[in-house]
């Protein structure tokens, strides 16, 4: 997310006030500050979301995981000062979060996996920083979905990036055992 902070103010907003102000808008809290998004995603990212969202909810739903989260829910990464992200795709099993509602309001738990779609306004930096948060926060892997090489790359704690180019099949299984998706399904290229 290329981004635009808001002024300087002396009162940084905590996760709680940040979704009670603007929980509606395309920002992210980074440090107690509103970051706001400068540009919405293409047609292409939204398809590569929608693919992986897709196959990960038939998935979860067929074996009763937990569940699937989408457009930009918000997950929080650190607090004092507070970091909240939006991601594009997560993962929430019923052993962190039970079944019945989903919180309507900031939470605790952290999902087991979170994914990021790359767009062409995204800069590599920025995007390891929001693995790192991730990881940091205690997601269990960290997946981000490169269009312009049509790769999938898994991020966990101290391990190297495993890379899942177009003719492999994505597996997570330390984090959902069974699942296999064929990369080039999530980039329409099949």
């Amino acid at each position: 997310m290329n981004a635009t902070a808001t002024p300087p103010s002396t009162t940084l907003l905590t996760a709680t006030e940040f979704l009670a102000r603007h929980g509606h808008e395309r920002a992210e809290l980074i440090d107690g500050v509103v970051v706001w998004e400068k540009s919405m995603p293409a047609m292409q990212h939204g398809e590569v979301c929608n693919n992986i969202a897709f196959e990960l909810t038939l998935h979860v739903r067929a074996n009763d995981l937990g569940r699937i989260c989408t457009n930009d829910t918000f997950v929080q990464t650190r607090k004092s000062p507070d970091r909240v992200r939006g991601a594009d795709v997560s993962f929430y099993s019923y052993s962190r979060q039970p079944k019945g509602p989903a919180p309507t309001t900031i939470t605790d738990v952290v999902p087991e996996l979170v994914l990021e779609v790359t767009s062409p306004t995204n800069e590599w930096s920025e995007i390891f920083v929001k693995v790192g948060e991730y990881l940091k926060a205690g997601v269990t892997a960290v997946l981000i979905l490169d269009a312009e090489s049509a790769t999938a790359s898994v991020y966990r704690n101290d391990e190297f990036q495993q890379i899942f180019d177009n003719g492999d099949d994505l597996v997570i299984p330390d984090v959902l055992p069974g699942f296999a998706v064929p990369v080039k399904k999530l980039f329409g290229l099949q």
